[in-house]
């Protein structure tokens, strides 16, 4: 069969400057995947490496450039000789294009979203669930963006008169004693019972400091911790998930954590509460799926996150969560963070997300 496969990159532009521990982000380069085929079928796809976090973000993008072309002219020559080829010949040929994109996550869910779009010819590129179906909706957290106190809590009222019952805040920014001030001012109008609230440090917490603060923190009966400090300190990490009062999940430590094998070492190691899995930064959808075989071989908890994608990658991770017929809300984004978003047939309704699209 022969194909078209070809990308094009795209700035997106934030509505609000978007701050993170690392940063503020104003906009966010893309790369979409693009396979057009001479019976009128297309997929796309969106590569969305994040600068100074992505395992595959090069700091020159004609790099990266370069490895998302070689990885569409494979997937061409794949296209070509499809029809010449048994259908476990075909199978394998795929396998082993993923298995050389293991180091290049945000290309690999290019790749991947963009094949089984086009195999569907659908947005609904996992297949028919009650999600894709719009029957059913996804639980999803409402997340609170780094600010001054000020803004946080406006923004905090603003989830909760949205319909929101689960609310994530990224922590670490400001003043821990003003973060706790937030924290301790929330429980005072909702109890646990009424509102799960899981906190991100992003790895912001000294190593010295975590076991006091996580003890502060678990007053306010949190569901979660994601990453309390930065990445990399196995050793410290683990005896953090072995004594803390409260859950820790783990996010920036599975980044460039790409071998089967060395998943396994790490959580054998860790032992973390949790996982918290991020399609383009922790494997694609193929990657994310290994991760959960490992998480639930060993009773880990684990959920689904976007990672600031517009619309095309946001659907492809919605209708994956979809097909895992997840039940506790999931990180998803709502798709309005940007201005010039992808037109999308993702709707929010309270605090779940629904698809309304073919």
């Amino acid at each position: 069969m022969e194909a078209e496969v070809s990308y094009h990159d795209f700035d997106l532009e934030f509505k609000e400057p978007a701050g993170t521990s690392r940063g503020v982000y104003r906009t966010r380069h893309v790369w979409y995947v693009r396979i057009q085929t001479p019976d009128g079928r297309f997929g796309l796809g969106e590569c969305a490496p994040l600068p100074d976090l992505s395992c595959d973000a090069e700091a020159d993008p004609k790099v990266y450039e370069e490895h998302l072309r070689k990885a569409l002219q494979e997937l061409g020559q794949w296209y070509r000789l499809q029809e010449q080829r048994s259908q476990a010949e075909n199978k394998e040929a795929l396998t082993l294009l993923f298995e050389s994109l293991r180091n290049y996550p945000s290309i690999l869910m290019g790749v991947e979203t963009a094949l089984y779009h086009h195999a569907r010819n659908s947005w609904a590129i996992w297949g028919n669930t009650p999600f894709a179906e719009g029957k059913a909706g996804i639980p999803i957290n409402g997340l609170i963006w780094m600010g001054t106190f000020e803004e946080m809590y406006k923004r905090i009222h603003e989830k909760m008169e949205a319909g929101f019952r689960c609310i994530k805040l990224k922590i670490g920014a400001i003043d821990f004693e003003k973060e706790l001030a937030l924290l301790q001012f929330i429980r005072l109008h909702f109890s646990a019972s009424d509102l799960e609230l899981r906190v991100d440090a992003n790895g912001a917490f000294p190593v010295e400091l975590a076991p006091e603060r996580l003890q502060r923190l678990a007053e306010f009966e949190l569901h979660s911790i994601e990453q309390p400090i930065r990445q990399g300190q196995w050793e410290a990490m683990a005896r953090l998930c072995e004594t803390t009062p409260l859950p820790i999940a783990l996010d920036e430590e599975l980044i460039g954590i790409n071998d089967p094998t060395e998943k396994a070492r790490l959580l054998d190691a860790i032992h973390p509460q949790y996982l918290i899995l991020k399609p383009s930064l922790h494997g694609s959808f193929w990657g994310t799926s290994e991760w959960i075989r490992l998480a639930e071989k060993r009773g880990l908890g684990w959920w689904i996150t976007s990672a600031l994608e517009s619309n095309v990658g946001l659907n492809a991770i919605a209708q994956y969560c979809a097909l895992l017929k997840v039940s506790v809300p999931q990180g998803l984004g709502t798709g309005q963070l940007f201005t010039n978003n992808i037109p999308s047939p993702l709707r929010i309704k309270g605090d779940e997300l629904w698809f309304d699209g073919k």
